[in-house]
Parts: structure tokens; C-alpha cells; sequence
């Protein structure tokens, strides 16, 4: 059939609509084969929808609607995408006898940027393996591309005219996304259903940081990644979930659930509001598996990239509010989980050590916990073990 239905795909048993966030393309745009068209925004991820068929585009939603899933909201003639088979019929003139990049797979990075900046990968030389173009590729044609399109267009020029700041507007009003909505009810209805409580203490972590400067070259030879904190912090858990396995439980109606797994979500702060992927199994792991996927959901994440998959299943939850200079906090239980840990930035603080006062590097860490179902000797219990496998690194090696 000349004439393809581009339909909002389905996303899992729990999402039956969302917002149609942004289009990549405008109405009566010819469009290729697996070109990214749309965004969108649900309550638990953000996705982007391709096109199927090469042709010519007619859109029957506006950037902003809500959509549900399988609604139509544009057609592809392909009788109309006649541009796509031109172009690519020019392309052996300008490579005759080399790997096209244009053959080869493009990767989702490629995709986006041809999308953002118009630059077609088509017209970019490849370094990657067998030509295909990369993503630092499409960056290096951008500018070029930028200063091409910008001399016969003076047209921007008008653009302030067209939306006059007006001296009595002080407030801007926009709809919270599906995202943000269902995170403030996550929020309120934690705080409303669990009986939520929260222990701190107070991490030394020299132990931790000679241990990464002495082993960092040699890890990053072996692994090709920097060894961080949170793998540390990872392990520790695990190894505190092992020695007071009631954190590692949850409340089910008049039932306890009681996890005899460790997959650990790591939260993640991006443009769309906080998501928490999870790390599955990470008592098999080692450290530098741990920070492989740490790195690659965090990236995917904030690339919009990520899957239900990525957030179902976790036990407990990380939080790292040191990134971003916190020096204490509360964090807010994850439902249905019963216990979340918080990190805090690292600061040189004086401590008495063996009776001398003495500047060491020092983070308050919290364990915020549902005292329904966790007491609160067990919590204390808990993040002592935590500290303790921070301040010892060799605990974590020998299971004590």
C-alpha cells in the first residue's frame, strides 16, 4: 500500500495514552526510512517513533496533543517520497567504489543530530568501522552545515517582532508533562501512605579514595572506564541488604514480601525530571560491570533512550545528591520499596581520630525507610554496615 498509517506504537500494559511532546518533521516533509518524526512523553518514559516507509509525510496531530496508544497521527505516501531515491541515486558520484555511510546503519545519536541540525549523514565522510558516519563525525559537519544554510536565509531577522515581550507578564504557565505528573504523585502518595523515617551518619572516605587513586590507571587500562564512587556505594548496599535483609522487603496489602535478589536502581536526574533505572543482580557484578551500566543507563536516560525494562523490578534505591553540592538531605522512599539510601557531597571536615583532631574527607550519608515494616534498630543496623564497607574496602572482598 502506497499510503502508510504512522500510529503511536504500544509501550506496555500500564501506558494507554501520552503526550505527543515534539514532530522532527514538518507537514508535507518527504521523510526516509527509520527517520526519527516524533517524541513522546508518557508518564513513566519518553520515546521517539520512526518512519516505517520512505515518503511523503501528512501529520494529523499537533506537538502538544495527547495521543492514545495505536491513534493515527500521520500518514506516509511513499508515491511521494521521490526525493529520498534522487539523492541516493547521486551518492555513487561522490564515493564511487567506498562504503557508503549512508548503506550502513545509523545510530540513534546520528539520527537525532540529522534531525536537529539537518545535516545528512549521507553527505558526511565516515571514520567508524566499515564507513559508517559517527556521532563525532555529524558534530564536526555540523558548523559547516550551520554556515551553509545561514547566508541565503536572512529570514530570523523578523523574529523578535513576532512575539513582543509585553511589560505586564511575570509569570509563564505551561502543562506539567506526564513525566512530572506522575513523579509528584509518586512523591505526595510515598509520603502519605508510608510511615517514613530518617537515620543519618557520617562517612569517611579516605580508605575509598586512596583505594581509586592507587588502582585508577591500572582499572582504566583493563576496563576502559574511570572507577568511581557509586560502585562502591552499590557493593556496600548489597553487602548491608545481605547482613539485614528486612530493608530488603516490601509491603503487599496485609503481606511482606521479602526479595531474595539485589537489583538496585540508581537514580538519575535528566531534562525531563528523575528517573531511577536499575542495575540487575548486582551482587554477581563486579565493580567495573557496575559502572559499564551505571554509565550506559544514566546516558540513555538522558538521551530519552530508556525502557520499561530499565525501571521495573528494583529492590532499593540510590540517590546522589552530592553531584550537584548537597551537603545533607532526606530522600523519599521509591515505592514499593521500603528503604532508599542518600550520598551526599564529599567535604574536608576536622574529625578526632585516635584521639587527634584531624581533616579528612567526610559525606553524610541517610537511609530514609518505612517504619511499617522496617524498625528502626534495623536501619541503624543497615547504614553502620554501609559506613562500614565504605571506610574498609576490604570488608567488601572478604563478606564481614
Amino acid at each position: 500500500m502506497p499510503l502508510l498509517e504512522v500510529k503511536i506504537p504500544p509501550m506496555g500494559e500500564s501506558i494507554t495514552s501520552g503526550i505527543l511532546a515534539k514532530w522532527h518533521v514538518k507537514d508535507g516533509d518527504v521523510v526516509k526510512k527509520d527517520q526519527p518524526l516524533f517524541e513522546l512523553e508518557t508518564d513513566k518514559i519518553t520515546s521517539e517513533g520512526t518512519a516505517e516507509q520512505a515518503g511523503k509525510i501528512s501529520l494529523k496531530a499537533a506537538a502538544g496533543d495527547e495521543v492514545k496508544i495505536g491513534q493515527v497521527v500521520a500518514t506516509i505516501d511513499s508515491e511521494g517520497g521521490s526525493a529520498p531515491v534522487a539523492a541516493s541515486a547521486s551518492e555513487p558520484k561522490a564515493a564511487a567504489g567506498a562504503a557508503k555511510p549512508a548503506e550502513a546503519p545509523q545510530s540513534p545519536a546520528v539520527r537525532r543530530l540529522a534531525a536537529e541540525t539537518g545535516v545528512d549523514p549521507a553527505t558526511v565522510a565516515g571514520t567508524g568501522k566499515d564507513g559508517r558516519v559517527t556521532k563525532g563525525d555529524m558534530l564536526a559537519a555540523k558548523p559547516a552545515e550551520k554556515a551553509a544554510a545561514a547566508a541565503p536565509a536572512p529570514t530570523p531577522a523578523p523574529a523578535p517582532a513576532a512575539a513582543p515581550a509585553k511589560t505586564g507578564d511575570r509569570q509563564t504557565r505551561k502543562k506539567m508533562t506526564p513525566l512530572r505528573q506522575k513523579i509528584a504523585q509518586r512523591l505526595v502518595a510515598a509520603q502519605h501512605e508510608a510511615a517514613m523515617l530518617t537515620t543519618f551518619n557520617e562517612v569517611d572516605m579516605s580508605a575509598v579514595m586512596a583505594l581509586r587513586a592507587k588502582y585508577q590507571d591500572d582499572f582504566v587500562k583493563k576496563n576502559g572506564l574511570k572507577l568511581g564512587f557509586m560502585s562502591f556505594f552499590v557493593k556496600a548496599v548489597v553487602h548491608a541488604l545481605k547482613e539485614v535483609p528486612g530493608i530488603n522487603a516490601q509491603i503487599d496489602g496485609d503481606s511482606i514480601i521479602e526479595n531474595n535478589y539485589y537489583d538496585i536502581g540508581v537514580a538519575v536526574s535528566t531534562d525531563k525530571g528523575l528517573m531511577v533505572p536499575v542495575i540487575k543482580d548486582c551482587d554477581t557484578l563486579g565493580m567495573a560491570a557496575i559502572e559499564s551500566k551505571i554509565g550506559d543507563v544514566a546516558k540513555r536516560a538522558r538521551d530519552g533512550k530508556i525502557t520499561l525494562a530499565d525501571l521495573e523490578g528494583g529492590v532499593f534505591t540510590i540517590t546522589n545528591g552530592g553531584t550537584f553540592g548537597s551537603l545533607l538531605s532526606t530522600p523519599i522512599i521509591n515505592p514499593p520499596q521500603s528503604a532508599i539510601l542518600g550520598m551526599h557531597a564529599i567535604n574536608d571536615r576536622p574529625v578526632a581520630v585516635a584521639g587527634q583532631v584531624v581533616i579528612r574527607p567526610m559525606m553524610y550519608i541517610a537511609l530514609s525507610y518505612d517504619h511499617r515494616i522496617v524498625d528502626g534498630k534495623q536501619a541503624v543496623t543497615f547504614l553502620v554496615k554501609v559506613k562500614q564497607a565504605i571506610e574498609d574496602p576490604a570488608r567488601l572482598v572478604l563478606g564481614i
